[in-house]
């Protein structure tokens, strides 16, 4: 289902979940630039003030690789060298507004994609973070997602959210596919709302 909303409907139940808008993602210059990653900061600075003046836990995911990992291509995976903890590229995008907590996954080598969980590339064996527990902690019932990138991480951690109960919505004007195969975008927003995610908006691109 897609819903026409301004408003999320923020409150003290409720987690605005901001992923991976990194320097490597988000900025035209980074090693895995996501096309307009930056053009969606404006909106996320205006939903984190929006969850944080009605209470909203805020928490801001990020990739935190460390140089050798089978995570990427040179090592036996997928991606170009990206989000290296402790580099540029690994940094939150300075235009965004940073109001939260921050979960930082992937440190061990493994796949960082979710929020809520990583997964060893060569056994796929899958191991929580943190993101669950802090959650629960604070009384969170729903969660909204936005972030980069649609058809990786912000899935991921969309999927992750329902199987672990909550009801979840994603921001379509605050999200951006990769888009390796055209069409991954679309195809991913399509799995999450058959899985039960909300969609708050219109993907970009979208007629």
């Amino acid at each position: 289902m897609t819903t026409n909303l301004l408003d999320p409907g923020y409150d003290r139940t409720s987690a605005l979940l901001l992923i991976d808008v990194q320097n490597d993602f988000a900025d035209p210059g980074g090693a895995l630039a996501v096309a307009g990653g930056d053009a969606i900061i404006p909106f996320l600075n205006s939903q984190v003030a929006a969850a944080r003046g009605s209470g909203a836990l805020v928490v801001y995911t990020q990739d935190w690789h460390p140089a050798v990992t089978p995570h990427f291509a040179r090592d036996g995976g997928i991606w170009p060298v990206h989000c290296v903890m402790e580099t540029w590229g690994a940094e939150l995008h300075p235009n965004l507004l940073v109001d939260g907590s921050r979960v930082r996954k992937g440190s061990a080598g493994e796949d960082g994609y979710s929020g809520f969980s990583t997964r060893d590339p060569s056994t796929g064996r899958e191991s929580p973070t943190e993101l669950d527990g802090l959650l629960r902690a604070a009384g969170i019932e729903r969660v909204v997602v936005a972030g980069l990138a649609t058809d990786y991480c912000v899935k991921a951690t969309a999927l992750d959210a329902i199987r672990l109960g909550y009801p979840t919505r994603i921001l379509a004007d605050g999200i951006r596919p990769v888009d390796l195969a055209p069409g991954d975008g679309d195809r991913a927003v399509a799995e999450m709302q058959a899985a039960g995610v909300e969609v708050v908006g219109r993907p970009a691109g979208s007629p």
